[in-house]
């Protein structure tokens, strides 16, 4: 019986979910391998029910969500199956379409809006009106689960299954077990999320699901490049928008675009001093990591200040560090229509954003292919006054505090990584790149147009000639 989960809600803060992991709406036995950790189902050969669980992001399964499945055979003819509210919700989408759900939610609202004029509870508001008026759609769930964490409830009736951090206070919330349930929360976070991700126990013979496993299994072992072909296999966990992220682009806006680890979190507030407009990064991290992260930013006055920063988080797998997947996670959430290709380690001048601005429209970018480049400075001293004119910049170029990243000239030329400003509508990194091994040279590369980092290189210049033809002929040399 294949069941959809949904998450509804966007809080970050309390996506602790990772466990309640569903299936989508099918048949075939590789979405039923997915939870096999968590509970096998057994695939029926009539095609599937469509049912859904509804949860909301902020409760913690304290037991197998197993077991909120089964819940489903008790809805004989009800559509909904729920507790007291809508946090936890089993739906049975045949149902609700049998009785023409969408309409008739659209008339119960329109009806209690002449009288309420707005919903307090959004969505909750319309399917209580619903269910007042139609009470057998709903068959009422045990109170286990959904043990409602607030000041005046009676929780300790209903201690068991899922618990719901419902009250505003949130872990803060007065109730005598608050210990107990707050540290099962705490310690689900520190949770390796990828364990979920695998076969911890097995679900029949049929392999058809283990597609990852197959694809390994094709490499050949005695490739030299065999860790790096591997690592091309993994689908990483990716979460969008970790924290809340709000901005309207304007005309020739700009955005920041760069990829980090745990290790450059501190980086983040020096560059949004440097750099005001919207940033998009990439944030490479464990499940625990990114716990840490949430609560770093949240304690960061500067970063709490900003919603132009989308932050969208890889979660760690594999043993090398995915630089170019994350460049590209980061490129793709980019709204406005130009960017700026940049590393976390470097900080922008002083109003770099609205020279840019005025640049990327000087050069007819919005009509042209064009590539900015932005000439970077590197110091080895800890201790350093950032330059605030070019003058300034150039007295220290004199005397030694800073020397150019790179020689820098408009024509591509052997290992050319220039940091740049682009319209968004690019190729994207090449993500058998990973490390640190010509993975911006690859890139530069493409707009232009070790061993196994020779291979990797030599295949895609072969890939660039067979897309481009004869305008990747010059790169074919390159050793």
């Amino acid at each position: 019986m294949p069941i959809q989960l949904v998450q509804r809600k966007t809080r970050t803060q309390y996506l602790n979910m990772q466990m309640a992991v569903g299936l989508n709406n099918g048949s075939d036995s590789e979405q039923a391998n997915r939870t096999s950790g968590l509970g096998c189902i057994q695939q029926q050969p009539q095609l599937p029910k469509c049912e859904v669980i509804v949860l909301d992001t902020d409760i913690t399964f304290a037991s197998d969500i197993a077991e909120l499945w089964k819940l489903f055979a008790a809805l004989t003819r009800e559509a909904l199956g729920l507790v007291e509210n809508q946090s936890v919700m089993l739906m049975n989408l045949d149902i609700l379409r049998a009785i023409g759900w969408m309409s008739t939610w659209r008339q119960v609202a329109e009806k209690e809006l002449l009288v309420m004029y707005h919903t307090a509870l959004a969505d909750q508001d319309i399917i209580n009106s619903v269910l007042k008026q139609y009470p057998n759609l709903v068959k009422t769930l045990p109170c286990q689960w959904n043990v409602q964490l607030s000041d005046n409830t009676r929780s300790e009736h209903c201690y068991s299954e899922i618990i719901h951090w419902n009250s505003p206070k949130k872990l803060k919330v007065k109730n005598k077990h608050i210990e107990f349930f707050r540290n099962l929360y705490l310690t689900f976070l520190e949770y390796d999320g990828n364990l979920l991700r695998r076969e911890l126990l097995g679900c029949g013979s049929n392999s058809s699901g283990n597609t990852v496993q197959q694809q390994i299994s094709a490499i050949n072992e005695d490739d030299e490049c065999y860790d790096f072909r591997r690592e091309r296999v993994i689908v990483h966990r990716t979460h969008l928008y970790y924290i809340d992220y709000s901005y309207t682009p304007t005309q020739w806006d700009v955005t920041l675009v760069a990829q980090l680890s745990m290790d450059r979190l501190q980086m983040l507030e020096t560059i949004c001093k440097h750099w005001e407009g919207p940033i998009s990064l990439a944030l490479y991290m464990s499940d625990a990591e990114a716990q840490q992260f949430l609560r770093y930013a949240q304690g960061s006055e500067t970063l709490m200040n900003r919603k132009n920063i989308g932050y969208h988080v890889v979660f760690k797998d594999g043993q090398y560090y995915p630089v170019n997947y994350l460049r590209n996670v980061a490129m793709q959430q980019v709204q406005t229509e130009f960017m700026f290709l940049s590393d976390i380690d470097f900080l922008p001048m002083y109003g770099l954003y609205e020279y840019l601005k005025i640049a990327v429209s000087m050069a007819n970018m919005g009509k042209e292919r064009k590539a900015l480049v932005i000439p970077a400075f590197e110091t080895q001293r800890y201790r350093f006054t950032f330059p605030e004119t070019k003058e300034q910049l150039l007295a220290q170029l004199a005397t030694g505090e800073l020397y150019t990243f790179s020689p820098y000239t408009a024509k591509w030329e052997l290992d050319f990584e220039p940091y740049i400003a682009v319209h968004k509508d690019i190729p994207q990194f090449d993500q058998r790149f990973v490390g640190f091994g010509w993975n911006k040279v690859a890139h530069i590369m493409q707009l232009d147009v070790e061993e196994c980092l020779k291979t990797l290189k030599a295949e895609y210049q072969r890939d660039l000639s067979q897309k481009y033809g004869i305008k990747a002929l010059k790169y074919l040399s390159v050793d």
